[in-house]
């Protein structure tokens, strides 16, 4: 596959068929995926393969508080859990209910989830100083996981990045046996689309893209 074309269509799969990810699979993308660039070139990546249904349901259950405030905020109209506009919404209230979330049921019907944590104890994390959330810390582990994600499209394989279960982190770092530095970055449900979509909708580059200065 020509790398545009795998840039171009390598969409999130929450859709799968019962054809197993074996390990192989798992091991190939991972090898790919490690070429990725990291500060330092530290690489912090630390990977968890979960395929066991307890464990994916653990995942799920982690995910789904900041996902019932994510669906809660989407209903009014906002920009879920964002951090430079006040949300409306009873975030402790929604965060403790005892009710699902009906779309979460991916991570139970994924061939294999993997948990991808980040070593916070090797990587720079430069605007740690800003009165601001950090975004720079994920510079050194986001690479990874698009990659795997690419890297899976080019073996006929389809998964989605999720950030939800970092919510409950403790929980998914007990249950993993992953220590308190090394930070839940992401979850990728992986497995073969039932379809493969080949069209994507993005904003055009004139929205993305302008020279020298972002002021008109």
């Amino acid at each position: 596959m020509e790398l545009d074309e795998a840039l171009r269509t390598t969409f999130s799969c929450r859709e799968w068929t019962n054809d197993p990810v074996t390990d192989e699979d798992i091991e190939a993308i991972v090898d790919l995926a490690r070429f990725a660039p990291s500060g330092g070139n530290r690489q912090p990546a630390r990977i968890v393969a979960v395929r066991s249904t307890k464990g994916k349901a653990m995942i799920r259950d982690a995910a789904t508080p900041a996902a019932r405030v994510y669906s809660a905020q989407v209903a009014v109209g906002e920009a879920p859990w964002n951090t430079i506009n006040p949300t409306t919404v009873d975030v402790a209230g929604l965060w403790d209910a005892d009710e699902p979330v009906d779309h979460l049921g991916y991570f139970d019907a994924a061939p294999v989830v993997l948990v991808v944590g980040v070593d916070l104890s090797v990587v720079a994390s430069f605007d740690s100083q800003l009165d601001r959330v950090g975004v720079i810390s994920g510079a050194s582990i986001y690479p990874l996981v698009w990659s795997m994600l690419l890297a899976a499209r080019g073996r006929g394989l389809a998964g989605v990045l999720t950030t939800t279960p970092s919510g409950m982190e403790s929980d998914v770092q007990q249950a993993l046996g992953l220590p308190p530095h090394v930070a839940v970055a992401a979850a990728v449900a992986l497995g073969r689309p039932v379809k493969q979509i080949t069209k994507l909708t993005r904003a055009p580059v004139s929205d993305l893209l302008r020279y020298e200065s972002w002021a008109d």
